[in-house]
């Protein structure tokens, strides 16, 4: 991908147009790439929903999706298998259960019993959708705001009601509100971990707590942990199922390769469910729709990604930090919540000069970026916006220049 500097004597100060899309231009399919994130990289011509919507010159960096290119192994597993022509029913391997346990135990020194590992061919939201449907709430969902819009936009469709429960924040940033989880009864408590829109990391404590107050709102705690294998180097995300001590039978820790691997065109998860009870009914919950463990494509993805992406994913991570610094040191206070992990920067639009009730098409006016609305993430993301840096050091370079234009005051 190739974005073109902007012209520094343009009097309106607006974004000079780019010279060639990356959404109408040839993809470039090698994968000789390997590693290098310092590398221009184009999506064009892939279908990319971030790109393909994106005038000339725009930056979009509001999906979470990265731009990056992801490991040669998942690469090469796709196109051997493609190689054999049958492409049919397939049932679920059970080595890939042990295969997510062993990922645990390097990773995040966590031991997970693999009986409770569901192999699943679709994406973690439809997981929440599924896993509600199972739990068969008695009482509202219960979740955090700002957070996923995703959560709501679940409940809505399930036709349950939900309350948002507001974070609380300090010097360093957001902080679970454990105590307004409890003395209420609830169907469910939803989590990012770590934080989205933020990428705060929660700690092990909070998690442990929260999982006491949902067992006690006789609630199960849903953990989606979709950014947990993206924590920056230095930091350690508490796996749910593991830290929620005697309450780990109403915790469920879902997980895929999609974020962290970028993959997310071939949905897939993997949940933690040591409730064999849940289990049995997530199963039956997903028969009524059609649907099985395993999948063709996703399992030949997701084995890839665990068994050879550890390396790339440690390189991932170095350039995710560096662009994060980097980020944070231009924006200063204008950045809400430090993060921990990921690749998300949750910032006010107001500290950066910006007006809070169209900070979004103000910010692609002038920058020519386009952000998620903070409006999106609940009653707690109003006036602020969610910037994803997974990007490559050209493109990071250019967003760097174009933020620093902006007239920041203090948050």
């Amino acid at each position: 991908m190739s974005t073109p500097p902007d012209d520094p004597g343009r009097p309106d100060g607006a974004v000079a147009p780019a010279t060639r899309s990356p959404a109408r231009s040839g993809p470039d399919v090698s994968f000789g790439l390997g590693f290098d994130f310092d590398r221009a990289f184009d999506r064009a011509g892939t279908g990319s929903s971030k790109w393909a919507r994106s005038a000339d010159g725009v930056v979009p960096m509001g999906l979470a999706d990265m731009d990056l290119p992801g490991p040669p192994a998942v690469a090469g597993a796709l196109e051997q298998r493609a190689r054999h022509r049958a492409y049919g029913y397939t049932v679920c391997d059970p080595a890939g259960r042990a295969l997510v346990a062993r990922w645990y135990r390097e990773r995040h020194g966590v031991v997970v019993d693999p009986a409770w590992v569901l192999l699943l061919p679709f994406g973690p939201r439809t997981a929440v959708r599924l896993l509600l449907e199972a739990v068969r709430p008695l009482g509202p969902v219960l979740f955090p705001t700002p957070e996923w819009a995703g959560f709501a936009q679940l409940c809505l469709a399930a036709g349950l009601p939900y309350e948002e429960v507001p974070l609380a924040r300090d010097a360093t940033g957001y902080r679970l509100p454990v105590a307004a989880f409890g003395g209420r009864r609830a169907g469910a408590v939803l989590l990012s971990s770590p934080h989205n829109p933020s990428g705060r990391v929660w700690h092990e404590a909070e998690i442990r707590a929260l999982a006491e107050a949902a067992a006690g709102a006789g609630a199960v705690l849903v953990s989606d942990e979709v950014h947990g294998d993206l924590t920056h180097p230095g930091r350690r995300h508490p796996v749910a199922v593991a830290v929620a001590g005697p309450h780990r039978e109403r915790t469920v820790t879902l997980n895929s390769v999609g974020k962290t691997f970028n993959a997310s065109g071939i949905p897939s998860c993997f949940a933690l469910v040591p409730d064999a009870a849940l289990r049995e009914r997530l199963v039956a919950v997903m028969a009524g729709y059609g649907l099985w463990e395993g999948g063709l494509v996703e399992q030949v993805v997701q084995q890839a990604a665990l068994r050879h992406g550890g390396p790339w994913l440690d390189a991932l991570l170095a350039h995710l930090a560096g662009a994060r610094d980097r980020l944070t040191g231009l924006l200063g206070e204008a950045v809400r919540s430090a993060p921990e992990a990921s690749y998300l920067l949750w910032v006010d639009a107001a500290a950066l000069g910006l007006p809070p009730a169209g900070a979004r098409a103000a910010l692609l006016e002038r920058c020519g970026l386009d952000a998620s609305d903070g409006a999106d993430f609940g009653p707690g993301g109003h006036g602020s916006l969610r910037l994803n840096y997974a990007l490559p050091e050209p493109v990071l370079v250019t967003v760097l220049e174009r933020l620093a234009r902006l007239p920041r005051r203090a948050g």
